[in-house]
């Protein structure tokens, strides 16, 4: 039943998307994640308090926060499978977990920028998917950006989230979101979070491990159906590469969509005006890429996409023998 559940919400959503008056009259389910974590912050991450409290009352956040967001979760799923076609209801709900449709129209919006409004166009599209100064940004450093950002929000954005409903249904996919909000919310190296967002940072390492072995090979495959890609090429970026990441799960989709396509992603980058050394995803590559290279990764994308929904669509044909 749960692999159905993901099935059809990534039916669902790929067609569909988060409707823009809904989002207007209610908001989204990560909206509301993002108000209770903010008001967790606010009254639990105390400046005043040592480091150790500190890290306590961040567990303790991410705890009451996996509570509540479990028992709602289980509350709605158990409700909806109660009535008619049931099922459709809860895909439905959780088709509002992932965002491939979202994440596609803002990647897409950076290769558009470039294409029509040039450098300062693409990096302001750009800046609204990744935090890196986009005043430091060439050409070829914006696409690489963009084309990182697929990466990775393929992986945690998409994957991750219909892994976990197919695993434990509407639960198991809101606590994922509500865990990968925290970390994006408080889950930071700084004097601020250091402290109260490491059990979130840490959690969230953790349930998006598989998800990122699985955006791998997917990419993986998905080079086969694409021009002038390597399976090859990809997975030995994987075995050579990903490991190297300053994350232990980005590593992977990166690497994999960087050595399908030959390009070289990663490497040093400037954050709030200091520069991070980073190991390159895809060593060997090219580094001079321009937005035909942003829709090329698009349409590698695409088809790792369409290979993840025919995947839970054999699952629940398998399954339901």
């Amino acid at each position: 039943m749960f692999f159905a559940l993901a099935f059809l919400s990534l039916l669902i959503e790929r067609f569909t998307g988060y409707p823009n008056w809904l989002f207007a009259r209610i908001g989204h389910p990560v909206t509301w994640v993002g108000s209770f974590i903010a008001l967790l912050d606010k009254k639990w991450n105390r400046e005043s308090d040592d480091f150790a409290k500190r890290k306590v009352m961040g567990m303790t956040a991410l705890i009451v926060l996996l509570v509540v967001t479990i028992f709602l979760a289980s509350l709605v799923q158990s409700v909806l499978f109660l009535l008619p076609l049931g099922l459709l209801f809860v895909a439905i709900v959780c088709a509002a977990l992932p965002a491939q449709k979202s994440l596609e129209q803002h990647v897409e919006a950076v290769a558009v920028a470039l294409e029509t409004e040039g450098l300062e166009g693409g990096r302001k599209a750009v800046s609204m998917i990744v935090g890196r100064d986009p005043d430091q940004l060439d050409e070829a450093a914006v696409c690489r950006a963009a084309i990182e950002s697929l990466a990775e929000n393929f992986s945690d954005g998409i994957v991750a989230p219909a892994f976990w409903i197919g695993m434990l249904g509407l639960p198991g996919g809101a606590a994922y979101k509500a865990i990968n909000t925290a970390d994006s919310m408080i889950g930071h190296r700084n004097k601020r979070y250091e402290a109260f967002g490491k059990a979130s940072a840490k959690l969230d390492d953790l349930v998006n491990l598989p998800a990122s072995r699985l955006t791998g090979y997917l990419f993986v495959v998905a080079a086969v159906f694409v021009k002038d890609a390597s399976p090859k090429r990809a997975l030995n970026a994987i075995k050579r590469d990903a490991h190297h990441h300053r994350s232990p799960n980005a590593g992977w989709p990166e690497a994999a969509l960087a050595g399908a396509l030959g390009y070289a992603l990663a490497g040093p980058r400037s954050y709030d005006g200091q520069m991070i050394e980073a190991r390159f995803m895809g060593r060997g590559g090219r580094r001079d890429l321009t937005a035909a290279d942003i829709r090329r990764a698009l349409k590698l994308t695409r088809i790792a996409d369409g290979l993840l929904i025919a995947l839970f669509g054999c699952l629940v044909l398998v399954i339901g023998r």
